[in-house]
């Protein structure tokens, strides 16, 4: 197609936007924003009643984030009023919110607009989105900000349906439910839960936590942030941008003991034990808390009371994963059952088994579902092969188990602008990678991972594929991923309707 033929095609076309993005979390916060900031025609579908995701979802007793808050924001986007070093869930949701306002991209936001199906259309070359109400929006560009912790995992009990008492997800937390006084059951020893046990313990009648798999944890440091330091970072936002890249070299300077000193891993990993022995002093406890497998293989979580919360008279370990539900309470795989009148499941996400929460039917009618079937991949974990002008915002393997994702989203996000100024510099209807390209890319990845302490550490983890292999994970520096996602090289892509 010649230019003159695109150009008179999208002439006209009022309602053709440049980007389409779906997702309101910090992945399509920060796209808007830029979106905005560049002029570009964007428009942002949200299926909630509010922007936030994550930190939208995740209201639970005691959430809060385990990246130090200066760094868990967007880069241009500072805020001096955080009040503590890692911030809680309330206070990340508002800062989204007020980033939303300062950057002008209200109009923008849909809410209570659910996708159910994006299809790339082959004779006007771009992206048709249907919502729920029937309504279609045309764009040259799709990008996904579904992200992979959106999609609770329940557990997988036989008869959880014949419960009789309060049952809900962690990430759909019930502040209806009184926990005073109440035989309460947690699912889980992951990131969520222990936060929530040490938050609800106290109004609790029991406590009763069901572990498989105990954790490496860590102290986690937490503080309140001085009203000196607030008006010091008001006054001098020099002293916070300093802050956050001291942060960020110091949480990226653990990538060289997980890529290459193992041997500082297993130093860390008797540090954690001796912090272990201090925390728990019945040694039946301790060995239950104790983790079999190397230190990293599992994201290592960081708490101040978790270990506290467990010696309190109301609380009581389960070391038995849960079987069978009964009307009363649970069975564990030691036969005994448990009376509860409230059970939360704080078993995770879908992650590694779960594309596109709807329809992506991409060139040719092939369906993005389908195709990650056997377990995602993509081309510098945002485009895919197939799909043509899509965007997958914290795609597959670019998660970070020592970072802050955002630093990551921030990189994505140039790329997907330096993508469509590429797209309008060469006159091209659109792009997407070689397929040989994103093989090899993906090959020397899995190598990269094959021996890694995520992959053979010991463990089994929501990094890991049903096959064995890590889709989640970066195997590298944060600051390679974001080189690699600095620039459009075409080299890499297929261009669709260039001129001629």
């Amino acid at each position: 197609m010649k230019a003159s033929q695109l150009k008179q095609l999208q002439k006209g076309q009022t309602d053709l936007l440049d980007l389409l993005i779906v997702g309101s979390g910090f992945s399509g916060l920060c796209l808007a924003l830029q979106m905005q900031r560049a002029g570009k025609r964007w428009h942002l579908v949200e299926q909630a009643a509010s922007l936030g995701g994550t930190w939208r979802d995740n209201h639970y007793p005691g959430a809060a984030c385990d990246i130090p808050s200066n760094l868990y924001s967007i880069s241009f986007m500072p805020n001096p009023e955080w009040t503590r070093l890692f911030p809680p869930q309330a206070e990340i949701e508002a800062y989204m919110n007020r980033c939303a306002d300062q950057g002008g991209i209200r109009p923008g936001l849909q809410f209570n607009a659910r996708v159910i199906r994006a299809l790339w259309n082959e004779t006007d070359l771009c992206w048709r989105v249907t919502l729920a109400d029937g309504s279609e929006l045309r764009a040259r560009a799709l990008a996904l900000g579904t992200g992979g912790l959106s999609r609770p995992r329940m557990p997988q009990i036989e008869g959880l349906e014949r419960f009789a008492g309060t049952l809900f997800h962690s990430a759909r937390w019930r502040h209806d439910v009184d926990l005073a006084g109440k035989k309460v059951g947690v699912i889980g020893t992951g990131a969520s839960a222990i936060q929530i046990v040490p938050a609800i313990a106290a109004q609790c009648g029991s406590l009763t936590l069901f572990q498989r798999t105990p954790a490496w944890i860590v102290p986690r440091q937490d503080k309140a942030v001085s009203a000196e330091t607030q008006a010091l970072y008001r006054r001098r936002p020099w002293r916070q941008r300093l802050n956050r890249a001291l942060t960020y070299a110091r949480l990226e300077s653990r990538m060289f003991a997980f890529r290459s000193a193992p041997w500082l891993l297993k130093l860390a990993q008797g540090q954690v034990l001796k912090f272990i022995a201090a925390k728990v002093r019945d040694p039946v406890l301790r060995r239950q808390l104790t983790p079999d497998y190397k230190i990293g293989c599992k994201r290592i979580l960081l708490s101040d009371d978790f270990y506290r919360a467990l010696r309190q008279s109301n609380v009581r370990l389960v070391n038995q994963g849960v079987v069978r539900a009964t009307e009363h309470g649970v069975i564990t795989a030691d036969g005994q059952e448990h009376q509860l009148d409230v059970l939360v499941a704080a078993t995770g996400f879908l992650v590694t088994d779960a594309g596109a929460p709807f329809e992506v039917i991409g060139r040719d009618g092939v369906d993005l579902n389908q195709v990650w079937s056997a377990g995602p991949q993509a081309y510098l974990g945002t485009t895919v092969a197939g799909f043509p002008n899509l965007f997958v915002m914290t795609g597959p393997n670019t998660g970070s188990g020592h970072n802050s994702i955002i630093y990551i989203i921030e990189a994505q996000t140039r790329f997907v602008l330096k993508a469509l100024q590429a797209l309008d510099r060469a006159g091209v209807a659109a792009f997407e990678p070689r397929a040989d390209v994103q093989q090899r890319y993906n090959a020397d990845l899995q190598k990269r991972l094959a021996g890694s302490v995520w992959n053979a550490g010991g463990c089994s983890s929501w990094y890991l594929a049903a096959d064995g292999s890590n889709r989640v994970l970066w195997p590298d520096y944060t600051f390679r991923l974001r080189r690699s996602l600095s620039s459009f090289d075409w080299q890499a892509f297929h261009a669709i309707g260039a001129t001629a």
